[in-house]
C-alpha cells in the first residue's frame, strides 16, 4: 500500500512536499491497519482519499487605496465529502499555494472525523497579504474573492471558515458580500461575529481546545498542567488564546513569538501583560517588539525553542519546528507538545520526540477546537438559535476529551508507557471516512 501511495504523488502530485509529507505520515501510521482489512484495498481507499474531489482555482482581482488594479489567486480544495459538507478555513498569505492547500485540506479530513460531527474536509484561501493592507484595501480584496467563491459554497455544500490573517473582519466582509450576491441569510460560513449568527467562544476555540487536548493528555500520563513552565510560538489568535487558557489553569507561560522575534517572561506572562499584547495584535496589527511592559523581555529574531521548559505549544505555522529545533526541546526536558498549528513539527522532529517518549498530540487531535466550534455555529444557524459561551465551552471541553479518547481508542501505550496519539488519531480518522466509502460502493 505503501508503495502505491508513493507511487500516486510522485506520479499526479509533483513539487508538492506539504502534501507528500501529510499523506505519507497517515498512510505510514495505518499501515498495518490496512493491510489487516482487504476491503479497503479492493475499494482502493488510498488511491481515492488521496486525491481531493475536486480543486477550484480563480483570480482575484481589486483595487488598492492609489487606485492601482491588484492581481492574487484565490483556491477553495474541496477534498473529501464523505461524512460530510466540506469544512475548513480560509487561509490568506503569501506563501499560500496549491499544495499548503492540499496538505491542510487532506488533514482537515481526518480532524473533522476525530470531532465526531458530521463534517467533510476543505481548504482554502488567497496569496493576498492583508498585512500594511488598509482596512478599505481588506474590504475590497474580501468583496471580490466572495465575488468567486460564493458559487462554489452552501450550508449543506462547503462551509469555508477563518484560519492564518482570517479573523471576524475578513469574515464579515466576505459574509455580508455573500448576502449581497446571493440573496440568503444562512449558514454558510464559520467564525462570523455574534450579532449576525457566530458562536460565542469560536475566537478562542482552537487555543482553549489545545489546552483541553493538553490536559486530557497530562491526565493520561499521570501529570497536571498546573505549575508547569509553557512556551508558545506564535502571536496569532491560537497562541493568544492558549495562552490565556494556560494562565487561567495556572501553568506559567514563558513566551510568544512572530515572525520578528520573542517576547520573553522570566516570571511568567501575566492577565494584564497579555491583554496588551492582544491590543497589539489584533486591533493594531503590530508587532511583539511594540510591546511596552516592563515585565518582557524582547529579542530580536530569536525563537521559543532554546527555552527550558516542560510544555511546548507550536502555535505559529507548519514546519516551523524542524530536526535540531526538536532535539532542543528533548535536551532541555520537554514533557508535552501539542500543535495549535497545523503540522508545525516536520516529519523529522515528530520521530525525535516520539521516539524519547515526549507526549506529543498531533494537530489534527489537539487544534481541532476550531472547527468543532465551527461546527457548533452551523448547529445555531440550522436553529436560529445563539448558545451562550458557558454552553459552547463546556461543548468543546467535552467535543475535546471525546476526541481524546478516539485518539487512544485503538492503540496501546508503547514501552516508556506513553500513548502515540498521532498513530492513534490517525486510524480512527481514517477508519471512519474509509468505512463510509466503502459503504457508498465506488463514489
Amino acid at each position: 500500500m505503501l508503495d502505491v501511495v508513493k507511487k500516486q504523488l510522485e506520479n499526479f502530485h509533483k513539487n508538492q512536499p506539504e502534501f507528500h509529507q501529510a499523506v505519507q505520515e497517515v498512510f505510514e501510521d495505518i499501515h498495518d491497519f490496512y493491510t489487516d482489512h482487504e476491503i479497503y484495498e479492493r475499494f482502493a481507499i488510498a488511491e481515492r482519499m488521496i486525491e481531493p474531489d475536486r480543486i477550484i482555482q480563480f483570480r482575484v482581482t481589486w483595487v488598492d487605496d492609489s487606485g492601482n488594479v491588484q492581481v492574487n489567486r484565490g483556491w477553495r480544495v474541496q477534498f473529501n465529502n464523505a461524512i460530510g459538507a466540506y469544512k475548513g478555513g480560509l487561509r490568506f498569505h503569501p506563501s499560500v499555494n496549491e499544495s499548503i492547500l492540499k496538505f491542510l485540506g487532506f488533514e482537515q479530513c481526518f480532524k473533522n472525523a476525530l470531532t465526531g460531527m458530521p463534517m467533510g474536509g476543505g481548504k482554502g484561501g488567497s496569496d493576498f497579504d492583508p498585512k500594511g493592507k488598509s482596512d478599505l484595501e481588506v474590504m475590497r480584496f474580501c468583496h471580490a474573492f466572495m465575488e468567486e467563491l460564493h458559487r462554489h459554497i452552501g450550508p449543506n455544500i462547503d462551509v469555508p471558515a477563518g484560519d492564518i490573517n482570517v479573523g471576524t473582519r475578513e469574515i464579515g466582509y466576505m459574509f455580508g458580500h455573500y448576502l449581497k450576491v446571493e440573496n440568503q441569510f444562512q449558514g454558510v460560513i464559520t467564525g462570523k461575529g455574534p450579532n449576525f449568527g457566530g458562536s460565542c467562544g469560536r475566537t478562542e476555540a482552537t487555543g482553549y481546545g489545545c489546552i483541553y487536548f493538553l490536559e486530557e493528555m497530562l491526565n493520561a500520563h499521570d501529570q497536571k498542567l498546573k505549575g508547569k513552565r509553557v512556551i508558545i510560538s506564535g502571536a496569532g489568535n491560537v497562541a493568544l488564546h492558549a495562552a490565556e487558557k494556560a494562565i487561567a489553569e495556572d501553568a506559567k507561560v514563558l513566551c510568544l513569538s512572530d515572525s520578528k522575534g520573542l517576547l520573553y517572561f522570566k516570571d511568567g506572562l501575566s492577565d494584564k501583560d497579555l491583554k496588551e499584547i492582544k491590543v497589539i495584535k489584533t486591533q493594531n496589527h503590530g508587532a511583539l517588539k511594540d510591546f511596552k511592559g516592563t515585565a518582557g523581555e524582547y529579542k530580536s529574531g530569536a525563537e521559543p525553542w532554546d527555552i527550558e521548559c516542560d510544555i511546548a505549544l507550536p502555535c505559529a505555522t507548519q514546519n516551523e519546528v524542524d530536526d535540531k529545533e526538536a532535539k532542543k526541546l528533548v535536551k532541555n526536558g520537554v514533557l508535552a507538545i501539542a500543535e495549535g498549528a497545523n503540522m508545525p513539527l516536520t516529519a523529522k522532529a515528530q520521530d525525535i520526540v516520539m521516539k524519547a517518549g515526549v507526549i506529543y498530540g498531533p494537530a489534527k487531535a489537539a487544534n481541532a477546537g476550531g472547527v468543532a466550534v465551527s461546527g457548533l455555529e452551523r448547529t445555531q444557524n440550522a436553529e436560529m438559535r445563539s448558545w451562550p459561551l458557558q454552553r459552547v465551552d463546556q461543548e468543546l471541553r467535552e467535543i475535546m476529551k471525546d476526541i481524546h479518547k478516539r485518539s487512544i481508542e485503538h492503540i496501546e501505550r508503547n514501552k516508556e508507557g506513553v500513548y502515540n496519539y498521532r498513530k492513534g488519531a490517525n486510524i480512527t480518522s481514517f477508519k471512519k471516512i474509509a468505512d463510509t466509502l466503502v459503504a457508498y460502493g465506488v463514489k
